[in-house]
């Protein structure tokens, strides 16, 4: 009975295991696992932006420009030597303009001028390379500094002259003759008063004989 009992079990289990599985359930399109990792083009959506190299050209350019128009030629410079560098080339062309005219101020600044003496000198500077108003300008302020120096007044009188101004030119020279004679020698043998000489009122102040002639 208990073979016959096995048997009857062995059967059920095979047809069991032969019944027919049914279809396995598909995935739908919609329903599959999505990829949560962010793509590049997200990242860098949600990353902060950093300025690109063009504005970083572009700002060290404006603000050498406001630094150049306010004379501040080093720093200029400086500035537009960073504006070179970027994806401009007319910003960079601008720039390599302005560090050229950056570089000849530099090499024309004015010196520092303190003393009587000190503009004095650079008004006779100016003077000889016929830069009239800039050396009737130092001439001006060292007589400021040194009112009763006769050199200056005989300096500011031929730059005067030069420039036209024969009045005022007159008085000074008239007064460097006073403070030193000698001025009147000198004014004789210059080659830059020698128009006026013969013309009043300097005739008689440069040849004040001639009035007994």
């Amino acid at each position: 009975m208990a073979e016959k009992k096995r048997v009857v079990e062995t059967k059920i289990a095979e047809k069991r295991m032969s019944k027919p599985q049914g279809p396995r359930p598909t995935v739908k399109p919609s329903e599959t696992i999505r990829n949560t990792t962010p793509r590049s083009g997200a990242a860098a959506e949600t990353a902060p932006s950093k300025p690109s190299n063009a504005q970083t050209q572009f700002s060290n350019f404006e603000a050498a420009m406001k630094l150049f128009h306010a004379r501040n030629f080093r720093e200029a410079k400086a500035l537009f030597e960073k504006a070179i560098q970027g994806p401009e080339r007319d910003v960079a062309n601008r720039a390599t303009l302005h560090i050229s005219m950056c570089a000849r101020r530099l090499e024309q600044s004015e010196p520092v001028l303190a003393s009587a003496e000190d503009y004095y000198n650079y008004g006779i500077a100016m003077l000889n390379t016929r830069k009239i108003a800039e050396a009737r300008t130092n001439l001006e302020q060292a007589l400021k500094l040194a009112p009763g120096s006769d050199h200056i007044h005989y300096a500011l009188a031929l730059a005067q002259a030069l420039d036209g101004d024969l009045a005022n030119a007159h008085d000074n020279l008239r007064r460097a003759i006073e403070l030193e004679p000698r001025n009147r020698m000198i004014a004789r043998q210059d080659a830059d008063f020698a128009p006026l000489a013969n013309q009043p009122p300097f005739d008689a102040l440069i040849y004040p004989e001639k009035k007994d002639w």
